[in-house]
């Protein structure tokens, strides 16, 4: 806060000098950038050599912190049925799942380990999203890594929305990670879980100030949920989506969007992108955009924050515990736990 320099007061000159209430000095500003771009679908290796490529831009534009689109790693299966109706299943549709199955990643695993190097490489936060295969089951999974090269932990998508239902599992409560970094603490939601009030009040609870939003939406009604979530949360929303074209897929009879297939050429546009940026008092920083592949980028001032939180803390002075509170069951869900090395302890002990 400084004082603006005033002349000696005439007798009509206020009595006090104004104040410069101007911005916060201390709070830091954070470049950050949303990668808008496709997958090279069914070839992992290819897609993690574009990733570096657009990483190494976006540091060269001095990025902090780097978020990429829902599943870019292993895939999001656009137009896709995978050969399934109800109690039907077809030789096609298993041989699809076969492929994408072998386009998804172990974590821990070898890609994940490239992933980790490349933010050590280029200095930078990385979120990445990914199809994550947990032996015969995948998962849409987002993947946070920090600038020293370190893998700081996973968020899988809770709730698949349609027919993903049949392609991915269900996450559960032990992989809502807040993390917290030097730059902020950085947390993630997936597409349409980010329409889910109780999850995102679990963020918020956590502290969440850097608010991920990996997504395959690119409708106009998109932008009016991020922007909610913005203003809900007071806090950052960066929302990274797939810019993709017909001939960004493999080739018919390879791979068949369902039902549109004949009305699509090489050059038409599958995923409109619509990645943005959005501030905690609901201003657009960055975005939407809707033109092509693209890296979008806009400096977070940190102090954002609690001016924002000031008008309204949602889980703070906005609050009502004693008459709305959440419970999160964070912990891991199993099919199948055993329970012999408990049993052989307990023999030790007789």
């Amino acid at each position: 806060m400084a004082l603006v320099p005033t002349t000696q007061p005439s007798s009509d000159a206020p009595l006090f000098a104004e104040v410069d209430m101007g911005g916060d000095s201390s709070a830091p500003i954070v470049r950050a950038t949303v990668v808008q771009a496709s997958t090279v679908f069914y070839d992992t290796a290819a897609t993690l050599d574009k990733a570096e490529r657009l990483l190494a831009e976006a540091a060269g534009h001095g990025s902090q912190l780097v978020v990429f689109p829902e599943a870019f790693v292993g895939g999001y299966p656009r137009g896709s049925n995978f050969g399934v109706s109800i109690g039907f299943r077809t030789s096609k549709g298993r041989e699809e799942f076969r492929k994408y199955h072998a386009s998804a990643i172990d974590v821990p695993g070898p890609e994940v380990d490239r992933l980790a190097a490349m933010a050590g490489k280029y200095k930078l936060y990385l979120v990445m999203g990914v199809i994550e295969r947990d032996g015969y089951t995948l998962y849409c999974t987002i993947l946070f890594f920090d600038s020293q090269g370190q893998y700081l932990g996973k968020h899988r998508k809770l709730m698949p929305t349609a027919m993903e239902r049949i392609v991915w599992g269900f996450g559960d409560g032990s992989t809502i990670p807040v993390i917290d970094t030097p730059i902020g603490k950085i947390g993630g939601a997936i597409c349409w879980e980010n329409r889910m009030p109780l999850l995102r009040t679990a963020m918020y609870g956590k502290g969440v100030e850097i608010y991920c939003a990996p997504t395959a939406d690119a409708r106009n009604t998109w932008q009016a949920t991020i922007t909610h979530i913005a203003l809900e949360g007071s806090c950052f929303v960066l929302s990274a989506n797939q810019f993709c074209r017909r001939k960004d897929y493999p080739p018919p009879p390879e791979y068949v969007f369902a039902g549109t297939e004949e009305e699509l050429t090489p050059d038409s546009v599958v995923c409109a992108g619509g990645s943005a940026i959005i501030s905690p008092l609901g201003t657009v920083l960055a975005g939407p955009n809707f033109d092509g592949e693209a890296l979008i980028s806009a400096d977070l001032d940190l102090g954002d924050i609690p001016r924002a939180k000031f008008d309204f803390d949602v889980v703070g002075h906005y609050s009502r515990p004693e008459v709305l509170s959440l419970t999160v069951k964070d912990h891991p869900t199993n099919a199948v736990t055993f329970t012999s090395a408990t049993a052989k302890i307990e023999d030790s002990h007789k």
